[in-house]
């Protein structure tokens, strides 16, 4: 497998692969291919689909292999943000609702984390995590710039949930309030922040899709009738 990136703020992700070798994506994410057959199914059987559909992830999965000795398919960003390529090695990796791309054989997809936030937040949807793990090379959309933090043993880091990317599965995850009640009531930064604790790598991001469409909704066109 060959993959290139192209692009800065809306990425493409091309891959070639030889005879033999296959990619798995979440449906619906094709940009274009050659030489190329897809087959889209409930990989894992209907329980591993559900997983994922908790998780954020789509009911099904398309599975590309070439149809000859090599082909070439295409996965472009939605949104401005940065294609990842993550090598699990049998690790575990935390990712936001939406972030996994595509993978190769191997991906284990469940979901992670799973809170609601009360009403308003993200949408009313809460806050989601998929766990990425299996032995396999994965490819993970983030929103907006990414800042990693490599958090030292016991260093801890607070986060509004939305810009939680990624993070390493050995780093403690849990979901806190935001201190002070005059903060929680006033200071328009919400009730809940998400604590990171190392050891461990973090990936942030700096606009997530929830808060670029609350930042863009004053200027689409409104239904007053």
């Amino acid at each position: 497998m060959r993959h290139q990136l192209t692009g800065t703020t809306l990425q493409v992700l091309e891959i070639a692969l030889g005879g033999g070798e296959k990619i798995v994506a979440e449906s619906g994410r094709l940009s274009w291919m050659q030489q190329m057959q897809m087959q889209t199914r409930a990989t894992g059987g209907m329980l591993g689909a559900l997983r994922r559909m908790a998780g954020g992830g789509t009911l099904f999965l398309t599975e590309f292999t070439p149809t000859g000795k090599e082909g070439m398919v295409a996965f472009a960003a939605r949104a401005p943000g940065q294609i990842v390529e993550l090598d699990l090695a049998g690790q575990e990796y935390f990712v936001h609702e939406h972030g996994f791309l595509c993978a190769t054989e191997g991906i284990e997809l469940s979901v992670g984390f799973q809170r609601s936030l009360g009403a308003g937040v993200f949408g009313g949807t809460g806050f989601v995590l998929q766990r990425l793990a299996g032995d396999a090379t994965a490819f993970i959309d983030l929103s907006g710039e990414i800042v990693k933090r490599d958090l030292a043993d016991g260093e801890e880091i607070l986060v509004q949930p939305g810009h939680v990317g990624m993070f390493e599965g050995r780093v403690s995850f849990d979901i806190t309030t935001l201190p002070g009640v005059r903060n929680m009531l006033f200071g328009g930064d919400g009730f809940f922040l998400a604590r990171l604790r190392g050891p461990g790598s973090v990936w942030l991001q700096s606009m997530p899709l929830p808060l670029l469409a609350h930042t863009i909704a004053p200027y689409l066109p409104q239904n007053r009738g």
